[in-house]
This record gives structure tokens, C-alpha cells and sequence, in this order.
């Protein structure tokens, strides 16, 4: 599972150095991947310090951090 994850982790931090800062919604929209891997990868990435959230409104927004 653990390896699913780590991949999943990677198409989004791809996807987001690509496409630049979006939600998780469009991320789930735009990747091939189920909606539960999404978030899942989305966790592992923030846990790592990977990721930054920046709140506009009731919108949250995910970008790499280098």
C-alpha cells in the first residue's frame, strides 16, 4: 500500500510542478487515479513538507515547495 501511495505522491507532485497551484478536486479530476490516492498522496506530500496549502475563501489550493 505504502508503495501505491509513494507513486500516487508522485504523479501529484508532478502534476502541481506542470500545472502550478489547484484543489484537490481538480487534482481527482485530472489524474488517473482514484480519489482516495489522491488525498492519500496529498497527505504524504504535506507530512514530508512538500506541499504548500494556502486557503482563498472556503478554496484550498496545493503547490510544490522545493
Amino acid at each position: 500500500m505504502a508503495h501505491r501511495i509513494g507513486e500516487a505522491a508522485g504523479k501529484v507532485w508532478r502534476h502541481l510542478d506542470h500545472h502550478g497551484p489547484m484543489t484537490a478536486s481538480k487534482m481527482k479530476k485530472e489524474l488517473n487515479l482514484a480519489p482516495v490516492m489522491v488525498d492519500r498522496a496529498i497527505g504524504w506530500l504535506a507530512r514530508e513538507g512538500k506541499l504548500k496549502q494556502t486557503q482563498k475563501g472556503s478554496t484550498t489550493y496545493f503547490e510544490r515547495l522545493l
